[in-house]
């Protein structure tokens, strides 16, 4: 308190910790997740003056992958204007959704927030396409996978800080891993922002496709954009409201059926006309014909290892999925274009 002597580091930490139990315990639903005790793979002593979870927000801002994503295709490759969204521009809109989701149903923001920050750290250049293409790559070359999810939590558990990872904690590497695929996180706020990240991509991806001229306003499904709302923010308004009324009622993140079938129908839709329509289909040889090239070369010639004991295809997938798309077109331009003498 001002005007109190220092207490010692241990006893302030002891107390912020006791004022952030006390409060959590009023404030948070009884099913959220509790920011103590800190469940990580390696044991550190807590901040004296932020939660494990804030901790964990900040490391991940922090991280050399989390600037990567200002450089990374969310949908619209090298756009000419400056409005098109990023990854880092898809992963803020989604955490200030998240955070407003989680706040009303009394659900744990700072573990929500920290797993959207971290969520997608490590998608590969050049969007959608470049996530297939790297995966196609990764099982012709070494007989395994890419997903960035997966690889996701690799980044942060093993490539940062040159090889000794963030040490997060088990809820976040949780809701970093399972925000897509198969098993629903094991906590309400990774399924909070499972299902948001949707929620942000579908609707920001839309405005972004009108402004490209890839979409017309008339040319979307009209059932469903007369129930969700007409402009992306009304979408959204309609869709996080649907989420929290239902979240609320069922103890568990949910949306109504009218609405979630909507926001299905919507996604299909997106995906037919804009992320694997004709002008993602008229790049993706191109940016295929570059990633391929770029894999046989740093098979043949292997790049740095960004961590200990990292096998080859730990190496290249490693290298490919880290960069950014100036970083992979430059890196193409100097194994491809002819230089003077």
């Amino acid at each position: 308190m001002i005007g109190v002597a220092m207490e010692p580091e241990q006893l302030r930490g002891e107390a912020f910790r006791a004022r952030i139990e006390r409060l959590e315990e009023i404030m948070l639903s009884p099913l959220a997740q509790r920011s103590y005790p800190a469940r990580r793979r390696r044991p550190e002593p807590d901040s004296t003056h932020r939660t494990p979870f804030q901790r964990d927000r900040d490391r991940i801002v922090h991280s050399k992958a989390f600037r990567r994503l200002k450089h990374k295709t969310q949908v619209f490759i090298a756009p000419g204007g400056d409005h098109y969204r990023t990854r880092l521009t898809h992963t803020l809109e989604t955490c200030g959704i998240a955070r407003n989701v989680a706040r009303a149903l009394g659900l744990n923001e700072d573990l929500t927030e920290a797993i959207c920050l971290g969520h997608d750290l490590g998608h590969a250049p050049f969007g959608h396409i470049g996530e297939q293409v790297l995966d196609e790559c990764a099982r012709e070359y070494f007989g395994r996978g890419f997903r960035h999810n997966e690889h996701s939590l690799r980044v942060v558990d093993v490539l940062e800080r040159d090889g000794q990872g963030l040490n997060l904690t088990e809820q976040v590497r949780d809701g970093i891993l399972r925000h897509t695929g198969p098993e629903q996180p094991a906590t309400l706020e990774g399924r909070i922002v499972r299902l948001v990240d949707r929620i942000a991509y579908i609707n920001h991806d839309i405005d972004d496709a009108l402004r490209a001229g890839v979409l017309d306003r008339s040319e979307l499904p009209r059932a469903e954009i007369e129930l969700l709302g007409e402009t992306g923010s009304e979408r959204i308004e309609t869709l996080v409201r649907d989420l929290i009324d239902h979240s609320a009622a069922a103890g568990d993140i949910v949306q109504g059926e009218e609405v979630g079938a909507a926001m299905a129908r919507l996604r299909s839709f997106m995906f037919d006309r804009v992320y694997l329509g004709p002008e993602a289909q008229r790049e993706q040889p191109r940016i295929e014909r570059m990633l391929r090239a770029l894999f046989a070369h740093y098979v043949e010639h292997p790049p740095p290892a960004l961590a200990a004991q990292a096998s080859l295809a730990d190496r290249v997938i490693d290298w490919l999925a880290g960069m950014t798309d100036r970083f992979a077109i430059r890196a193409f331009q100097e194994l491809a274009v002819p230089k003077g003498f």
